[in-house]
C-alpha cells in the first residue's frame, strides 16, 4: 500500500503510460508488413518490436529515432525483406500522432492540482516536444533518455532524474506501463511504483521485454489512478 500524502513527485513514463503508443506501432509496422506481402498477429510484432528496440538500445547510445529505424530494420531482416527508405522513418514520422490515452489528459490535471508532475521517458528531446502538447498539463520536468545517455531499464536515466527533481527516492512515486522498463529499475533505487496495466494485444507485457515484478500498486488506467491518489 502507498501513502499519497509522503510524495512530493509522480513520475511518468510517457509512450505506452501516456501514449497509446501500441496503436501507432501496429498502425506503421503492419503497413510496412502488408507492403512486403508478410503478415503476423499483432501479439507478435509486439513481442518482435519489444526485442528488436531492446537490442537497439543495449549498445552504444544512439538518439531514439535511429533506435526506431533499426526495429524496422530488424523487422526486415527477420522477415526476409528490405525496407524502403521512407519504410525504415514510418515509425519516426508516426510517432508524433500518437495519441494520449483517452482517459490521461484529465487525470494529470487533476493530478497536477496536488503534485508535482515529471516526465522520465525513452524518447529524445524534440520527439518529446511533439507529444508534450498533445498532454495537457506542464511538466515541471522532462527527463529523456537523449539527456541522460541512457535508456530505461538503465539506473542512469533514473539517477539523471533524481538529481534534476532534487528530491530523494522516498519523495518520488514513479508511474510506468513496463515492468521491464519502469518498475524494477526504479525500485532498484528505492522509488516506489505503480504499475499502470494498460489493455494490450500481448496481456501484460505491451511492446516490451517481459519482466517479473512487485510495484507498490496496480491499476489499469490513469482515472482509478487519479482517484486513488486523491481520494487519501
Amino acid at each position: 500500500m502507498i501513502a499519497p500524502e509522503k510524495f512530493e513527485v509522480l513520475t511518468f513514463d510517457c509512450y505506452g503510460t501516456l501514449i497509446d503508443w501500441e496503436t501507432g506501432i501496429l498502425a506503421a509496422l503492419r503497413r510496412v508488413l502488408s507492403s512486403h506481402e508478410k503478415s503476423l498477429p499483432d501479439s507478435e510484432i509486439l513481442e518482435l518490436y519489444g526485442e528488436f528496440e531492446a537490442g537497439a538500445e543495449a549498445g552504444p547510445y544512439q538518439k531514439y529515432q535511429e533506435v526506431l529505424i533499426a526495429v524496422v530494420c530488424h523487422f526486415g531482416g527477420h522477415l526476409g525483406f528490405t525496407p524502403t527508405s521512407n519504410e525504415t522513418i514510418s515509425l519516426v514520422q508516426g510517432l508524433p500522432t500518437w495519441q494520449p490515452w483517452p482517459d490521461t489528459v484529465a487525470a494529470l490535471q487533476r493530478l497536477q492540482s496536488r503534485f508535482c508532475l515529471a516526465v522520465i521517458s525513452n524518447i529524445d528531446d524534440d520527439l518529446f516536444a511533439k507529444t508534450r502538447d498533445l498532454l495537457g498539463v506542464g511538466f515541471a520536468h522532462v527527463i529523456t533518455a537523449q539527456q541522460a545517455e541512457c535508456y530505461k531499464p538503465g539506473l542512469r536515466i533514473f539517477h539523471h532524474a533524481l538529481a534534476k527533481l532534487k528530491v530523494p527516492p522516498n519523495k518520488v512515486l514513479h508511474i510506468g506501463q513496463s515492468l521491464y522498463h519502469d518498475v524494477q529499475p526504479a525500485q532498484a533505487l528505492g522509488i516506489s511504483t505503480v504499475w499502470l496495466n494498460r489493455p494490450s494485444r500481448r496481456a501484460n507485457v505491451g511492446a516490451v521485454r517481459s519482466a517479473h515484478a512487485t510495484p507498490d500498486l496496480e491499476v489499469s488506467n490513469m482515472e482509478t489512478l487519479a482517484d486513488t491518489l486523491l481520494s487519501m
